[in-house]
């Protein structure tokens, strides 16, 4: 009866060990941050009025394509190719850039 107690006993600190081990790697990977990635891009062009905003995906950033993200007004997200290899990217960025900066009023120099 001694051996049989000593035996379970002695199984109890390695089961509780790879249980808590694999609580914690449940937990971590449970924790990490989805991306939301363009698989692919559209070389068609997007009216910029539908546009209120933009983002870019890099391979750095965790993605493999990389690609220009418009947003739309009705929260939808475009894929386009990068801005240094189509035009009309490069095009629509400057417009929203300029969309977002606040407009000076013109005042007399005195």
């Amino acid at each position: 009866m001694e051996k049989s107690r000593g035996a379970t006993s002695a199984l109890r600190a390695p089961a509780l060990l790879l249980l808590v081990s694999v609580l914690c790697s449940y937990a971590t990977a449970n924790t990490d941050e989805v991306l939301d990635c363009c698989l692919s891009t559209k070389n068609k062009s997007i009216p910029h009025q539908r546009l209120k905003g933009y983002s870019i995906q890099t391979e750095t950033g965790g993605c493999r394509t990389p690609a220009t993200i418009f947003i739309t007004k009705m929260d939808l997200r475009l894929c386009a190719p990068p801005a240094h290899s189509q035009k009309w990217v490069a095009k629509l960025i400057k417009k929203l850039d300029r969309k977002r900066k606040p407009k000076r009023k013109r005042g007399r120099k005195n």
